[in-house]
């Protein structure tokens, strides 16, 4: 079944009202299998409303309007696809039951217009609206299938979930839902991720495959539609094996969860802590990690130093390793080492972390905008130190960083999780 969503209102076209309504109609409706290929916003004019009608007609086997139901003159979706189809409009006598028996309780005099929230489209069935006034309708004419919905949010979505839902399965032949699943990968960027998987991307038909990408990390959603669970799970898992036969070393969950959540999660199951010192990310790693509830557990606290006076009297690094005739510098690999191992004792956790670079816009110290050096030291074990060049603004920079951090932590401990 093809789906055409129209949403009524000029509040949608002037940017005063964002079209949520769209959103979640959109994904209920794939998640019983019904393909949504356009949505509509028209404005609250009964001869546009009804030329958005005529179009969607000849493309979706199924129109949804949601909006302009209410009590104004200005509500004009039932009376405008009513006239188009040459049906009459009845008064749905429970609802208007339920109008006046709101007003009676509170005290309040109905304005007649009022009325028009009752009106059901001939021929329609009612739909029940638990939290609101206005009716929604449902009917089939001429082989197109109609439901009409409120615009309030907090009205339609129980509405659609509810009573447009259940109708919509008795004209559905069969329901064949869209299963998805989502894998997340850090430490490959979204273009080498999609050239590693081109001949899978280009030839896919069922499991689709779409990489979404934000920074420093990308995802894949696997999405096809199946009868059961089980029959979804098996497209889905023989996709998901020949991605991972690919690109599996970049690949850290498989649900949406954040890379700073996989690698709580990962120091959880082992027991072990982290500590961290910063300069050009200036706490943001530490912001990351702290937004996940309950990381207190395993993160015990950062510092950021900033200035080389800070790296000197918090860390004990020698101002002679920072400053002066040939010192390596706050950025340099040397520097970013002593930083991580400094961050673990001082905390005494099992692995301390670092950061140091230059982040824009201009050079540092001589060195290239985006050149970061990353330290990770572990009790017992020789620190490392992983170098990159990162593209982009300041901002773009810094949040690569600290992505690109939590990725080589998130190697550290999954090579440890599968010894």
């Amino acid at each position: 079944m093809r789906a055409e969503i129209i949403a009524v209102g000029t509040e949608l076209l002037l940017g005063q009202t964002v079209n949520t309504n769209a959103t979640y109609l959109s994904q209920g409706l794939a998640e019983m299998g019904i393909d949504v290929y356009f949505q509509t916003v028209v404005g609250d004019n009964a001869a546009r409303i009804r030329q958005a009608i005529e179009l969607a007609r000849t493309r979706a086997d199924l129109i949804l309007f949601t909006g302009g139901l209410g009590p104004t003159m200005d509500d004009l979706t039932k009376d405008a696809l009513a006239e188009y189809l040459g049906r009459a409009i009845e008064e749905h006598k429970p609802s208007m039951d339920k109008i006046e028996a709101m007003f009676a309780s509170r005290g309040i005099h109905m304005v007649e217009s009022n009325r028009r929230q009752a009106n059901l489209i001939e021929g329609s069935e009612p739909l029940h609206n638990e939290a609101g006034l206005a009716v929604g309708n449902a009917f089939t004419a001429d082989g197109t299938h109609y439901v009409l919905l409120p615009g309030p949010p907090r009205e339609m979505k129980p509405m659609f979930d509810g009573p447009a839902k259940a109708w919509l399965r008795t004209v559905m032949n069969e329901e064949r839902r869209l299963y998805s699943r989502l894998l997340k990968f850090a430490g490959i960027g979204e273009s080498s991720l999609e050239n590693a998987l081109i001949d899978l991307i280009e030839n896919q038909t069922d499991p689709s495959i779409a990489p979404y990408a934000k920074e420093g990390e990308v995802a894949i959603r696997l999405s096809t539609k199946a009868l059961s669970e089980l029959e979804a799970n098996g497209r889905l898992d023989e996709t998901e094996k020949a991605i991972r036969e690919r690109v599996g070393q970049h690949l850290y969950a498989r649900e949406d969860i954040t890379l700073e959540e996989a690698v709580i999660r990962l120091l959880r199951a082992s027991r072990r802590t982290l500590a961290s010192a910063e300069s050009l990310t200036g706490g943001l790693l530490a912001q990351l990690i702290t937004r996940i509830p309950g990381s207190s557990g395993e993160f015990t606290g950062g510092v950021v130093t900033y200035t080389n006076l800070m790296k000197h009297r918090l860390l004990s690094i020698p101002l002679s390793q920072l400053e002066g005739p040939g010192a390596p510098g706050a950025v340099s690999e040397s520097t970013a080492a002593l930083m991580a191992e400094r961050a673990r004792e001082l905390a005494e956790s099992d692995f301390g972390v670092s950061l140091t670079g230059v982040a824009g816009p201009s050079e540092s110290e001589g060195k290239p905008v985006g050149l970061v050096y990353f330290g990770l030291a572990e009790r017992g074990k020789q620190t490392k130190v992983f170098t990159a060049t990162l593209n982009g603004n300041r901002e773009m920079i810094r949040v690569r960083a600290a992505k690109s951090l939590l990725y080589r932590l998130w190697q550290a401990l999954s090579d440890r999780e599968d010894a």
